[in-house]
């Protein structure tokens, strides 16, 4: 995460970078890409974020957090802004965040692909396992361990995991 310039945000970008997802614990907020902005005068701080999709349940927990943390940290007043729009997207989540998904056994999110399947193309993702890095996966369900990941199988290993869906 490139931190901004303005000087007065620093500590408050270095707390919420170990601020870690309820749901993905290897991802901090700042991996994830939730956090959209944050405000400092004096000690009052705002922070907006935007969830991973609308009604994600660990959004409370993630302001609770923001809010116990900043406040440990001295400052006054801090107030938690969700906000739905833009609409969260994966293309938010920095590349570090994509690689600790990955060593967790987690399929970091791809952009939509085409594969072939008998000559004919069809509309499924070509997802990598993300246990022995085979191609040869297939869908088990569109919804898997939470409301933004789906489940997956390797042909491969037979491994079972999720994929963090792209959208």
């Amino acid at each position: 995460m490139i931190y901004p310039v303005d000087i007065s945000t620093q500590p408050v970008w270095t707390i919420l970078s170990n601020i870690m997802d309820p749901e993905v614990p290897v991802l901090s907020i700042l991996d994830l890409g939730i956090v959209r902005k944050v405000t400092v005068n004096d000690d009052d701080v705002e922070v907006v974020i935007t969830p991973t999709y609308t009604g994600c349940p660990a959004m409370d927990m993630i302001s609770a957090s923001v809010r116990m943390e900043l406040l440990a940290a001295g400052y006054k007043n801090v107030s938690v802004l969700q906000v739905l729009s833009p609409a969260w997207t994966t293309e938010w989540m920095s590349e570090q965040g994509k690689k600790k998904l990955k060593e967790y056994g987690i399929a970091p999110p791809n952009p939509l692909q085409q594969v072939c399947h008998h000559d004919l193309f069809m509309n499924d993702e070509a997802i990598q396992c993300p246990h022995c890095e085979s191609w040869h996966t297939r869908l088990i369900s569109e919804f898997g361990s939470t409301a933004c990941k789906s489940l997956y199988q390797c042909k491969d290993c037979q491994e079972p995991f999720d994929y963090f869906k792209c959208h």
